[in-house]
C-alpha cells in the first residue's frame, strides 16, 4: 500500500525520479514472469525460512559482480540488484518490526 505524502517538486540531479518509475516498471513485469505463476514466489519461502536478508546479500553481489561481465555491460543485471535491495529493505523491516513487538 502506498502512502501519499507532501512531496515537493525536486529538480533531480540525477534523473532519480525516472529511474525510480523504470524500477517500479520493471518489478511489475517480474509478477507477470515464471517468478511468480504460482500463488506464491520462491523468494517468500526463502525469507520465511529465516534465509532472506543472506540470500538477498548474496544476490545484490551476484549480479554487482556479473554487470560488465555477463552480456556485457547489461542493464538488467542493475535492474535485478536495486530488485534485490528492495527485497532487502522488506526483510530488513519485518525484522526490526518483530524485533520492537518482543
Amino acid at each position: 500500500m502506498s502512502e501519499k505524502k507532501n512531496i515537493k517538486c525536486i529538480d533531480y540531479k540525477y534523473d532519480e525520479d525516472k529511474y525510480i518509475a523504470q524500477l517500479i516498471e520493471y518489478v511489475n513485469k517480474t509478477y507477470d514472469q515464471h517468478y511468480s505463476q504460482n500463488q506464491y514466489q520462491a523468494t517468500e519461502f526463502i525469507i520465511d525460512g529465516g534465509h532472506g536478508e543472506g540470500f538477498c546479500i548474496g544476490n545484490i553481489l551476484k549480479y554487482a559482480q556479473r554487470y560488465g561481465k555477463k552480456q556485457g555491460h547489461n542493464r538488467a543485471d542493475l535492474m535485478k540488484v536495486l530488485h534485490y535491495a528492495l527485497f532487502a529493505l522488506h526483510v530488513h523491516d519485518k525484522e526490526v518490526d518483530k524485533r520492537a513487538a518482543l
